[in-house]
């Protein structure tokens, strides 16, 4: 019986149930059936305690973030920078979408966040130039997982807690992959956008002074990653306080500088932030009373075992788990696998002298991939269902993407140096 809970997990995922209420259930039904050692109370007050972390207040600040930016005009002015910067190019609005994802990763760190709006912001826009709704949905998501890996992201922060990292070292650790993955799709744009012949968004390259009054009206946002990283690295601010500086922040930008943001906006924004956060909170919740079903039985440990047994090859242990993440990608949402795969894998990758940053973003990688990966792609459906896109349509507009996301995830996976070059500064 040591296995059925994860067994029953497994059938309730593919029932659809919500993961972190599979976890919950599968973990009850265990302790409350078949292991008489511990009381429920005591599972209870795990389910309770797992949020009880100061570091974890740095997720809702950070989803927070997103939403404030969205509403302050942030988000809308760095648009307007990108367009100037790459509207020109074939596939303009198609390189755009990825520019401001990167650069709205730098801030807000929520794929879902970033998908959602530029679902609602570029994608008529790329209708209307003539772009297929397909195509425009499938950069919008692919895009947007750049997010999670571009530092503030919520996954770098979770995983650092998971395994007891360096939030600053994992934050410069996602700048080199994520500028990877920025070209790569912007590479992809090109490519397809010659052979589609879709328009560029602007007739002409924009000129330096146009830019400039740009970059002027856009430096707001664009300074808030540069003092994440520089307060992180100076031991001024801790990854919570620096979350809530930066709301602070956007607030003063949104009221003050561009006099965008009103007072009735508010309660919407809290509300879009509880509804995001929650769900994130509920799945820390599941998971850290599943994983302490896993604990008791030492499953982590006899994975650990197994694996070590199996190869003593690094090539092929970070091969084996590449291959494992990206199969139950397809199954599990990113946030939802990190928190359960990272204490089963962590100690195996630890004892084969594998850097806990190296392997955290090669895992933040793949798990983004999960998210546009048929059949239960998390943002795959968050997109089509606001654009109105069929299933079908996207699936056969993704490849081209996840061929790239693929390639550069085989880059980082085997040259660790590129993503400890910044962390082994400090």
């Amino acid at each position: 019986m040591i296995v059925f809970p994860a067994v029953l997990a497994l059938i309730l995922f593919i029932f659809r149930v919500p993961v972190a209420i599979s976890m919950i259930i599968s973990t009850l039904v265990y302790f409350g059936f078949f292991n008489d050692t511990l009381p429920l109370e005591f599972v209870v007050q795990r389910m309770i305690s797992a949020n009880e972390s100061f570091t974890l207040l740095a997720v809702p600040f950070f989803v927070t973030i997103g939403v404030v930016m969205n509403y302050s005009g942030i988000s809308k002015r760095l648009m307007h920078f990108c367009n100037l910067l790459t509207g020109h190019m074939i596939g303009g609005l198609g390189q755009v979408n990825v520019l401001l994802s990167t650069l709205l990763g730098g801030i807000s760190g929520s794929a879902s966040a970033d998908a959602a709006m530029q679902c609602k912001i570029l994608v008529p826009e790329m209708e209307k130039l003539g772009y297929d709704r397909s195509f425009a949905t499938v950069v919008t998501a692919s895009s947007s997982l750049i997010s999670p890996i571009i530092p503030p992201g919520v996954s770098l922060i979770l995983y650092a807690i998971l395994t007891n990292s360096s939030v600053g070292k994992m934050f410069l650790g996602g700048y080199i992959p994520g500028i990877l993955l920025c070209v790569s799709m912007m590479i992809t744009v090109h490519i397809i956008s010659k052979k589609k012949n879709y328009r560029s968004a602007r007739d002409k390259r924009a000129g330096f002074r146009e830019i400039m009054i740009s970059l002027k009206e856009s430096i707001w946002a664009l300074i808030l990653p540069i003092f994440i990283i520089v307060s992180l690295r100076f031991g001024i601010v801790t990854p919570t306080e620096a979350g809530a500086i930066i709301i602070a922040l956007c607030l003063l930008i949104g009221f003050f500088i561009y006099k965008e943001l009103k007072i009735t906006d508010l309660p919407k924004m809290l509300l879009e932030s509880v509804v995001s956060t929650s769900s994130i909170m509920f799945l820390i919740i599941g998971a850290n009373v599943f994983g302490y079903y896993l604990s008791w039985e030492r499953i982590p440990q006899n994975l650990t075992a197994l694996i070590l047994n199996a190869t003593s090859n690094k090539i092929v242990l970070l091969m084996l788990i590449n291959c494992f993440l990206l199969f139950m990608g397809m199954f599990l949402e990113g946030t939802a696998l990190l928190i359960i795969a990272t204490p089963l894998l962590f100690p195996a990758v630890t004892a084969m002298g594998i850097d806990p940053v190296h392997f955290g973003l090669m895992m933040i990688i793949n798990l983004a991939i999960g998210g546009i990966t048929p059949p239960f792609g998390s943002i795959m459906y968050l997109t089509c269902s606001i654009t109105k896109t069929p299933i079908i349509d996207f699936i056969r507009a993704v490849w081209p993407f996840i061929i790239a996301m693929l390639i550069i995830l085989i880059i980082v996976t085997y040259c660790p140096s590129l993503v400890m070059f910044l962390p082994n500064l400090i």
